[in-house]
C-alpha cells in the first residue's frame, strides 16, 4: 500500500535494525483518514470472503479494525491484556510474547463474543515473530471458529513471523513488507 510506505518513510523512526517506531500515525498519535483507507484496503484484499468478525489485540490494532469492520460492516472485538474487575464471565485466554516490549502478556476475549459459527479476519498492526497473531489465531480456534485470514498493517519480512503464519496454513496479508533496516531507512519489499 503506497500510501502507507510513504507514511512509514515520511514519518517512521528507525530505532536499530529491528525496531520501527510509528507513534506518531499509529502507535500513540493515530491518524483517522490513514486508518480509513487501511481499513479499506483490508476490507478490498479480503472481498469474498465470509467474514463474520474482526479480532484484535489492544491497543495499536484497534483503530484500523474499527474501519475494516466499518467497511466490512461486521463487528469488532478486541483481545484484553488484563481482566476487567467487572468481568466474571468464561474466557479464552493465551499467553503472547510481545518482541517490542519484550514481555509475555495474558491475552483474554469473552467466550459470548465468538462462537463456532464464525469466520474472523484476525487484524494487527505489526508482525514480527507472530506472537500475537498466533495468540489471536489460538483465541479463534479455542471457540472453534474459522481464521478466514490475518491482515497485518507493517511485516517485518526479515523476521519469521511471516513465515510462520504461513506454514501454519493462514493467509496473511500485509500492507507494507519490510525487508530491512540500514542507515536509518525502511527498506520494503
Amino acid at each position: 500500500m503506497d500510501l502507507l510506505k510513504k507514511r512509514i518513510q515520511s514519518d517512521g523512526q528507525v530505532l536499530n535494525d529491528s525496531l520501527l517506531k510509528v507513534d506518531s500515525f499509529l502507535n500513540q498519535q493515530i491518524d483517522p483518514q490513514l486508518m480509513l483507507k487501511m481499513g479499506e484496503e483490508f476490507a478490498k484484499r479480503f472481498s469474498g470472503e465470509s467474514i463474520t468478525k474482526i479480532l484484535t489485540i489492544e491497543s495499536s490494532g484497534i483503530a484500523v479494525s474499527v474501519m475494516a469492520g466499518l467497511i466490512l460492516n461486521v463487528p469488532v472485538i478486541f483481545a484484553r491484556k488484563k481482566k476487567s474487575v467487572v468481568s466474571n464471565e468464561a474466557l479464552y485466554c493465551t499467553t503472547v510474547y510481545s518482541f517490542t516490549k519484550r514481555e509475555s502478556n495474558n491475552i483474554i476475549v469473552s467466550k459470548k463474543f465468538l462462537q463456532e459459527d464464525d469466520h474472523v479476519l484476525i487484524i494487527d498492526d505489526f508482525l514480527a515473530n507472530g506472537e500475537a497473531a498466533t495468540g489471536l489465531a489460538s483465541i479463534v480456534e479455542q471457540a472453534n471458529a474459522k481464521v478466514t485470514g490475518i491482515g497485518i498493517v507493517i511485516e517485518k519480512s526479515f523476521q519469521p513471523g511471516a513465515q510462520k503464519l504461513l506454514q501454519a496454513g493462514y493467509r496473511v496479508e500485509s500492507l507494507a513488507r519490510i525487508a530491512s533496516f540500514s542507515n536509518g531507512q525502511v527498506n520494503f519489499l
